[in-house]
């Protein structure tokens, strides 16, 4: 692509620039930082990536996976940001489930053990897991309003704070998890996914490309349990006081 083709696909963000004056939507201020920090966080991630790609040094690959997933734990555990400690809980989540992913797609002989490889499937996995993530966060506390008199009943009747909750639990980790698993029905009918897509663009064989595509979302779908369960595990006791009874 061009420089000249870049700049034109700025007409994109124009549009909805339009579309939100005309609808007193009043999201230009937001329109604009989200232009501008996508641009510029992603040729940043470019240049840095030229550098970790020729040098090919484990140092270079831990520190890239390191910042990706300290990133993606601010911004998922932002969902429940009046919960303490959720940040450190999060990014165990977040590693827990790459490192189980990654580990099993080198292990079985999936994907070679190269920057090239390790870097962008990582980045896929850890934002699949930010998001079952983000999401658990959010249907927890929209459940734990509409089901505090269940809980506290439970509570009251003797039950463990993990008895008191196991129902909201699994409503919230099946919830978390549904996005993941919509996805995976319609793809190939309703949207072509980002790695077969840029694949097919760069003159792969299209059946390469669904071949990968395929790898990943068999891998995504791992990683969003992995997610959904453990920080459900880790995270249930935070709407609780250590005497066993429901945070205000």
């Amino acid at each position: 692509m061009s420089s000249m083709s870049l700049w034109l696909s700025i007409s994109f963000v124009l549009i909805a620039l339009l579309l939100s004056l005309w609808q007193k939507l009043g999201l230009e201020k937001e329109i604009v930082i989200s232009t501008v920090r996508c641009a510029v966080q992603l040729l940043v991630i470019g240049y840095v990536l030229q550098v970790v790609f020729h040098a090919d040094h484990p140092v270079y690959l831990a520190l890239v996976l390191t910042m990706m997933i300290a990133v993606a734990s601010w911004n998922a555990s932002r969902r429940g940001d009046r919960l303490p400690g959720v940040l450190w809980r999060i990014a165990a989540t977040l590693t827990t489930s790459t490192v189980v992913t990654m580990g099993l797609l080198l292990l079985l002989g999936l994907i070679e053990p190269t920057p090239q490889y390790l870097i962008p499937l990582s980045g896929m996995i850890i934002g699949n897991a930010m998001l079952v993530s983000g999401l658990f966060l959010s249907h927890m506390k929209r459940e734990m309003n509409t089901a505090r008199g269940e809980i506290e009943t439970l509570l009251c009747l003797g039950a463990t704070k993990r008895q008191a909750i196991h129902d909201v639990l699994k409503r919230t980790v099946k919830a978390s998890m549904i996005p993941t698993f919509d996805t995976m029905k319609t793809i190939g009918l309703v949207q072509l996914p980002d790695t077969m897509t840029g694949m097919i663009i760069a003159g792969a064989n299209p059946l390469d490309a669904v071949r990968y595509q395929i790898m990943i979302m068999f891998a995504f779908s791992s990683s969003a349990a992995i997610s959904a369960v453990l920080v459900s595990l880790l995270c249930y006791r935070l709407w609780f006081t250590r005497e066993s009874m429901l945070i205000p």
